[in-house]
């Protein structure tokens, strides 16, 4: 497992994810959406903060947690299903992302699914072999259950909130844009992500030790 971080970096990372979320709190889209948004954002970095001083993540890991959370934040502050990508693209290209590859929604929020598997299978990964006790198979397969069982309950959490709060908030958080499927699109992504991850962990992992073995042969 990577080495544990012991320098500046998290604090660091910490510093500019917490300028990025109060620019982006400032006068966001829908204010009760994020709000709702932000909920797990702000228990998800305590618990980080208070794991850090007896159990930090890699650096390598810390930045794999800050681009997502970053992500999240764009997402929270426009919602979901309204980020405008499509204008950015357009604004720097003179044609918009959806024109270019002939999309009909806002793809947004299955990107961020995605990137969730991608980006969080190795922070995942550290926290469940932290110990030791968690090697061989398990070091890999507990990752990808604990992601796909995070993403399945995220969509279970997005649904009551929308039954509880209802009308044009509970549309907003939800995101489906007219999609019956849309949940179990996003858990195919969030899944893809952690297994594209996780193969190319695991052919890094076999490419250096055969370079430490060819080394040791010499």
């Amino acid at each position: 497992m990577p080495r544990p971080s012991e320098g500046r970096l998290p604090a660091v990372l910490l510093a500019v994810f917490a300028l990025i979320w109060t620019a982006l709190a400032i006068a966001p889209w829908y204010r009760q959406d994020w709000a709702l948004e932000n909920v797990l954002v702000v228990v998800g970095v305590a618990a980080l903060v208070a794991r850090h001083r007896r159990h930090p993540f890699s650096d390598r890991a810390y930045v794999l947690l800050f681009c997502f959370g970053v992500l999240h934040e764009i997402g929270a502050h426009y919602t979901y299903a309204e980020v405008p990508y499509d204008r950015w693209v357009e604004a720097l290209s003179g044609r918009g992302l959806n024109d270019w590859l002939d999309l009909q929604r806002n793809h947004f929020d299955r990107l961020v699914h995605f990137l969730y598997g991608l980006l969080l299978f190795r922070p995942a990964q550290e926290l469940l072999c932290a110990d030791g006790s968690v090697r061989g198979w398990r070091a890999w397969l507990f990752p990808l259950s604990v992601l796909a069982a995070g993403s399945m309950l995220f969509e279970l959490f997005e649904w009551a909130a929308a039954e509880v709060f209802g009308g044009d908030l509970g549309q907003a958080y939800l995101g489906t844009q007219g999609d019956i499927w849309d949940a179990h699109k996003d858990m195919a992504l969030a899944l893809l992500g952690s297994l594209l991850t996780a193969a190319a962990l695991g052919i890094a992992g076999r490419g250096a030790a055969a370079g430490d073995g060819s080394v040791r042969s010499r």
